[in-house]
């Protein structure tokens, strides 16, 4: 069975999501709508339905998924109204800007009995959840320290510069670290404790920085960094150190992944064998959410999920604004 699809949102990720669609032999992108004509423009003239506003295309078209790649504050409106109309919703990160958005988007789509996915696709990228099975096999030990670092692309450029407006996007913390958030949740389990330092809310917004540190009940320490600077290029790191070794990525190095364990002679590197390259992290996302539709499992990324990772995200932003830790 074919998936109808309609899409509200042309902008970078709703490029990134209509091209996941075009890959996929399951789905078909048969509506898109966004508000400026030169988005819509390449899709004017072809089978694919086009609206000016994403209210008409949810009324109106007849599709089975509604994939919401708006601003961030827009979020609960599309959702819910996508819900109610019995569509199986996927939602860009993060979930919404607030939390009583996001508690009222998840409680949306239950009430109406439809799939909620949401992207944080940082778990569909293979150097991650290699990570994560290298520490699910106990090889590294018992976790101790973990310290992921994301940014260094510059400041994003959007629709009416939305990302500037920190009422809008909720700046670098919500909209980019968060993805590191959501992933330490996924291999570390729930957080007790958030401190954070950081510049939002200064004239210089556009060059936002920010280092939270996270304590997990597990005991586990994590020290986030993120950054809107430009340093030549957007990049990652992540390290992971357990008690007998350590896990160690770079995106920046051509081998996206070192496990370097403790050995009675020397510390042996085990490349994993997986390239980041074979499969989009995009595409396997949305490849997971219409496989949970077909089969009626839950994504691995709810709504329930993605709200738990909101709820660390907005508590950092608490930390930054007041200079006190934020007790989960």
């Amino acid at each position: 069975m074919t998936l109808r699809v309609g899409l509200i949102g042309l902008g970078t990720m709703g490029k990134v999501h209509a091209e996941a669609y075009r890959q996929l032999p399951d789905t078909q992108l048969v509506a898109v709508a966004d508000l400026r004509p030169e988005m819509r423009q390449k899709y004017e003239g072809t089978d694919t339905v086009v609206y000016c506003d994403g209210v008409d295309l949810i009324a109106q078209a007849d599709v089975d998924i509604i994939d919401v790649c708006v601003p961030t504050h827009l979020h609960r409106k599309f959702v819910e109204l996508a819900a109610a109309k019995g569509r199986h919703v996927f939602c860009e990160k993060p979930l919404a800007r607030t939390y009583a958005d996001g508690q009222a988007m998840v409680a949306a789509c239950k009430q109406a009995g439809v799939k909620f996915g949401v992207g944080h696709v940082v778990r569909f990228f293979p150097e991650y959840a290699a990570a994560k099975r290298v520490v699910d096999s106990g090889e590294i030990g018992k976790p101790v320290t973990v310290s992921t670092m994301r940014g260094g692309g510059g400041f994003p450029t959007a629709w009416q510069d939305w990302y500037a407006n920190f009422q809008w996007s909720g700046g670098l913390v919500l909209d980019m670290i968060i993805h590191d958030f959501d992933y330490l949740r996924w291999v570390f389990g729930e957080v007790e404790r958030i401190f954070a330092r950081g510049s939002a809310g200064q004239e210089a917004n556009r060059f936002e920085y920010a280092l939270v540190t996270l304590r997990f009940k597990s005991g586990v320490i994590a020290n986030v960094e993120g950054s809107w600077f430009n340093h030549g290029g957007f990049q990652t790191k992540l390290e992971i150190a357990g008690q007998k070794g350590l896990i160690n990525h770079e995106s920046a190095e051509s081998s996206p992944l070192r496990a370097i364990l403790k050995s009675s002679d020397t510390a042996a590197q085990v490349a994993v064998p997986e390239s980041p390259v074979d499969k989009s992290p995009y595409l396997l996302e949305i490849e997971h959410f219409v496989s949970c539709i077909q089969s009626g499992e839950e994504p691995m990324i709810s709504g329930d999920e993605a709200l738990k990772s909101l709820q660390l995200a907005l508590a950092a932003m608490e930390s930054v604004a007041t200079g006190k830790p934020v007790h989960l």
